[in-house]
């Protein structure tokens, strides 16, 4: 799973301590040496899991095949959990000590941007042929002042995992709208079947269903405006959002220990079957492959709604946090040519193919192959996201904001889902927290 996603949790609220923040920088700093063994070039890579390799199995496997098809180049691969990672790079970037290649929230690489401590990868992308098989809404997205200043970690690919036997056995068919899913609930509930599989307990960040709700509400059209003050969170049409989530609620879609389920427990949920429904995306296709329910396994991009603003037939299809490059890689140029080979490596097809082996989908315009019957739980979503009509959101709302936002946006949804904030309570928590950046 995408390791922004499974660390945006409450625990970003607490400072880190200044014996660690030093020990971080240190850290980085020692892993930036350009010193390489037998003549190789270093390149450092830091990222946003603490153990790489097992966390996050498709950025490793690109590692290891590119040094493989490398042999004059070295990747020292390092990480910690976002909240560190992020403090890391804040002092780092002070320092002008950061990593090569990094993960980061876009919010801190556009402040690292104006701080003129990250490359522009224009020319790079371009040079390399990446730039014209990336999506232009991903582009767009990690442009700012005319510079591109990322590029495209993994993709964000969210919805609902559907167990078909669960609505099958109890006379159900697939929904389309909120009304049909709402039904679904209501006899799900009677026979006392759990719908929605979701956890709250240090995972409030695990709300990506929801996330897209918002741009059946018109996320899109007020994203400017919400970053810039002229439009709020508390708005007919966010507050009509919330009020449908109540209504799930009050219909008996979530588990009764929604607020202490973490998200693994929910993914549990639903792999024994135990679940209609699981809100998640990719990452949990490679679960859901080795489980019991993989026979019966779908995947739907979520209900449509007769009272939404704009666009309803999306899918959540987005390039998570970008991978970005210190501007101080241009003073070496042996050391910028094998981030240029690193790059041209990792967006090819050989790196976006590990990419889908690894449970990923590609974030380029490559055509991946799939195993019709060790990934049929993957394709099931890829092709999802290739039906008539559908399209994607330029970003996943939370992507946008302050850590502090994404918290209380998560925290606004939560909150309803467990009866904790009305509708209107739920809006005002985040428009307060926009009122504090």
């Amino acid at each position: 799973m995408p390791g922004q996603n499974l660390s945006w949790s409450r625990r970003l609220r607490r400072p880190v301590g200044a014996g660690l923040a030093v020990t971080a920088i240190l850290s980085l700093a020692a892993c930036s040496s350009d010193a390489g063994e037998g003549g190789k070039t270093t390149i450092t890579l830091s990222m946003q899991n603490a153990d790489v390799k097992s966390a996050d199995p498709a950025t490793w496997a690109i590692v290891e095949a590119f040094e493989e098809a490398n042999p004059d180049v070295d990747v020292e691969v390092s990480g910690q959990p976002v909240a560190e990672h992020l403090q890391s790079l804040s002092i780092a970037a002070q320092s002008d000590t950061l990593p090569d290649v990094f993960w980061v929230y876009k919010a801190n690489a556009e402040e690292m941007l104006e701080g003129d401590r990250l490359m522009d990868l224009s020319p790079v992308l371009d040079e390399t042929g990446i730039l014209e098989r990336l999506p232009d809404s991903t582009v767009a997205n990690y442009t700012a002042d005319g510079k591109v200043f990322g590029a495209p970690y993994q993709g964000l690919l969210t919805g609902l995992w559907v167990n078909n036997k669960i609505l099958a056995d109890n006379g159900l068919s697939m929904p389309k709208t909120f009304d049909d899913l709402l039904e679904v609930a209501r006899t799900l509930d009677a026979k006392g079947v759990v719908t929605i599989s979701d956890g709250a307990s240090q995972s409030a960040f695990s709300v990506w269903q929801f996330l897209v709700w918002l741009d059946r509400f018109g996320f899109q059209d007020k994203a400017d405006g919400l970053l810039d003050g002229s439009e709020k969170w508390d708005n007919p049409d966010f507050i009509r959002m919330y009020e449908h989530i109540a209504e799930l609620r009050d219909a008996g879609a979530f588990s009764s220990n929604v607020s202490t389920q973490t998200y693994q427990q929910a993914v549990d949920q639903f792999l024994q079957g135990k679940a209609a429904f699981l809100d998640s995306g990719v990452w949990a296709a490679s679960a859901i492959q080795e489980s019991e329910v993989a026979p019966d396994a779908d995947f739907w991009r979520g209900p449509e709604f007769s009272d939404g603003t704009g666009e309803q037939n999306i899918v959540m299809n987005v390039a998570s946090a970008p991978l970005v490059v210190a501007k101080k890689v241009a003073e070496d140029d042996a050391k910028l040519d094998a981030v240029k080979e690193f790059l041209e490596f990792y967006y090819s097809d050989e790196g976006q193919q590990i990419l889908v082996d690894n449970g990923q989908p590609p974030v380029t315009d490559y055509e991946p192959k799939l195993d019709p019957v060790k990934q049929s739980v993957l394709k099931t979503a890829i092709d999802e996201t290739r039906e008539d009509g559908v399209t994607s959101p330029e970003s996943q709302p939370d992507l946008l904001f302050p850590v502090d936002v994404s918290n209380a946006i998560y925290d606004s949804i939560y909150g309803v889902i467990q009866d904790q904030l009305s509708p209107s309570e739920a809006a005002a928590l985040v428009q307060k927290a926009l009122d504090n950046q």
